[in-house]
């Protein structure tokens, strides 16, 4: 099997603001580790997939960062999107560059900063997944067990009874893509049982997706075929004047969700997509009362918060629940539920051109 990886580094990461900017954003931060959070995600899959075989796509600016960062992967393997326009975008101009090389080959799509925590596992359930993909006319995700009611997730229903076996891996039959729900109807998910979190991680054969495309979504496959058309011509300006054109539109939004004959993988390697800083609480070492610290601190009579200050002193006292994010020019203070709310703050800085800050 020709084994493909697509690493999508492309992301903002506002939701880790004031620490993650447009000029380094999260997946170039070191913060579940010392290391960055794209250089564990290369780490984790080069012990099964050989460099030649795993690609990067981000912008130009991006793409520089990735090839400062991690020198051994090859130059070619580091796609270039012209302008971000969300993840459909970057997956048909990625896939269109390895199906001319490989129609047949297999596409591994992973964020560039999400955690994995039982490597093995994963990529023993990887090798199955993709293993899946080149044996039918199948598109492949992950989805994780859910163990609360999330609402910052999209969620995959999905049928237990219809299943089809890789490598002794059992693959379930995908109902239906729902968007991320309020707390009712998040609760409801997991009382149903049938309701796992949408990883965001997608496997295909390149041909395959050709032909999902231009079946389920054929305003997308006209842009396949104009951008396979500009990679044959090796066009780069065709290649950004369509990027200009092209919806801004995730994969899942543009092909997963109307596509017949999507597979599920149970994804419980241990996921987490490290979506905000209350996310750390689960990842960081805690103290006696809960507290997830970087920084010297002094902490009095407060418990479960989180606190990234690692240039300076932080004391706590009598506070429960709180986020701390303190850089050279920005502090943020935060209640541990309200984290998702970020993203809104970068917003507001957009809005009055404070772009020093972002």
């Amino acid at each position: 099997m020709d084994l493909r990886v697509i690493i999508l580094a492309g992301g903002a990461g506002t939701r880790f603001w004031p620490v993650s900017r447009k000029i380094r954003p999260k997946q170039f931060l070191p913060i579940v580790s010392e290391k960055t959070m794209i250089e564990e995600t290369i780490e984790l899959l080069s012990s099964q997939v050989p460099l030649k075989n795993i690609y990067t796509i981000a912008n130009p600016e991006k793409t520089e960062m990735i090839k400062n960062l991690l020198p051994d992967l090859p130059d070619k393997n580091l796609l270039v999107e012209p302008i971000g326009r969300n993840t459909a975008p970057s997956l048909i101009l990625a896939t269109a560059r390895i199906h001319l090389q490989n129609p047949k080959a297999v596409l591994a799509a992973l964020p560039a900063d999400h955690l994995i925590k039982d490597s093995a596992l994963f990529l023993r359930k990887l090798e199955a997944a993709a293993a899946a993909a080149s044996s039918g006319d199948h598109l492949i995700t992950f989805g994780v067990p859910p163990t609360y009611p999330a609402t910052g997730y999209g969620y995959i229903r999905f049928s237990a009874d219809h299943s089809v076996h890789s490598l002794d891996e059992p693959f379930h039959a995908v109902q239906e893509f729902k968007e991320k729900p309020d707390l009712e109807q998040a609760k409801a998910f997991l009382k149903k049982g049938n309701y796992f979190w949408n990883s965001g991680m997608f496997l295909w054969q390149a041909d395959v997706f050709a032909r999902k495309l231009e079946r389920f979504a054929p305003e997308m496959f006209s842009y396949w075929k104009q951008i396979q058309d500009a990679l044959e011509a090796n066009d780069e300006a065709r290649i950004a004047s369509l990027f200009e054109e092209i919806p801004s539109i995730s994969i899942d939004y543009a092909l997963m969700e109307k596509a017949e004959g999507v597979l599920m993988a149970r994804g419980d390697f241990g996921w987490s997509d490290v979506g905000a800083w209350s996310s750390l609480a689960d990842i960081w070492p805690q103290d006696e009362t809960g507290n997830a610290l970087r920084g010297d601190n002094i902490i009095l009579d407060s418990q479960d918060c989180l606190v990234y200050n690692p240039d300076k002193l932080t004391a706590l006292i009598g506070v429960k629940d709180i986020i701390v994010v303190n850089t050279e020019d920005a502090l943020l203070i935060a209640h541990r539920n309200q984290d998702q709310k970020v993203k809104d703050i970068v917003g507001e800085l957009e809005k009055k051109k404070k772009t020093e800050y972002l």
